[in-house]
């Protein structure tokens, strides 16, 4: 008897993990670094993450399209890949161990299963809709604190920040004042999960790109929290504005925002 087909999220699994393992081996030993940007970098690590990650799916699914943050779009199967081969390269680039592998599923225009790999801490986050999150085969769930006043946040900054009108900084002080504080982790999709484990209560970023939310948004969701853009409406990857949170909270960080935005 022939073997059974892996599933969808088996597939991102054992691609996550693959290019995880690169990331571990090569973790401060990095010598080559590009700009793409003024701060926006990219590693040899990078491109042989993403590198791995398609071959792994096109092993099982060679007709389905795959979205890469450096290899661009590929294929035009019914099926779609969001892939992030390593999230946070800044970090990883200067040997600071917060960074990740992000690979979601989207099919019919909906992302049906998602998975983040932090290999430093040997983390690995999974969903699928309608079924749950999971950190390491532990079901997850956001927390439940309600006062804004009481909960610890995330943030991130786009790569544009030295010169875009369009900045982050004042959201950043005024939220920092009205919460138990906001950190910098500098790896969105690993912030969108530390939601869904409940060890942040919100996230926002602005000017994301699908590889940095796909994955991380649907977890979220999974783990009973809410996604959406900044004017309240469902999240969905080709939005590039994101705000992530228990739910509880959310107006509270929305009303917010929009004073800004």
């Amino acid at each position: 008897m022939s073997p059974p087909f892996p599933t969808v999220l088996q597939i991102a699994v054992e691609a996550a993990r693959a290019a995880g393992a690169i990331q571990l081996a090569r973790f401060n030993t990095v010598v080559e670094i590009r700009k793409k940007g003024a701060v926006d970098l990219v590693t040899e690590v990078d491109t042989a993450c993403e590198r791995v990650i398609r071959e792994i799916i096109g092993s099982h699914a060679p007709g389905d399209a795959i979205l890469g943050e450096e290899g661009g779009l590929t294929g035009s199967g019914g099926s779609l890949w969001i892939v992030d081969p390593l999230d946070g390269t800044t970090n990883f680039a200067h040997a600071v161990p917060v960074f990740c592998v992000s690979i979601a599923h989207e099919s019919d225009g909906e992302v049906d299963a998602a998975v983040v790999y932090d290999p430093m801490r040997d983390e690995l986050f999974a969903g699928e809709l309608g079924r749950g999150a999971t950190l390491n085969g532990v079901r997850l769930s956001v927390t439940v604190r309600r006062e804004l006043g009481d909960c610890l946040l995330a943030t991130g900054f786009a790569y544009d920040y030295r010169t875009s009108p369009r900045h982050n900084f004042d959201a950043f002080a005024a939220l920092t004042r009205a919460s138990c504080g906001v950190r910098r982790m500098g790896a969105a999709a690993l912030d969108l999960c530390y939601v869904a484990a409940g060890r942040f209560d919100g996230f926002w970023e602005l000017g994301l790109k699908p590889w940095d939310t796909a994955a991380g948004a649907l977890l979220i969701r999974e783990a009973g929290g809410t996604a959406t853009d900044l004017r309240g409406e469902a999240y969905l990857p080709k939005m590039p504005d994101i705000v992530a949170s228990n739910g509880f909270i959310h107006q509270a960080m929305l009303g917010t925002l929009n004073k800004f935005f």
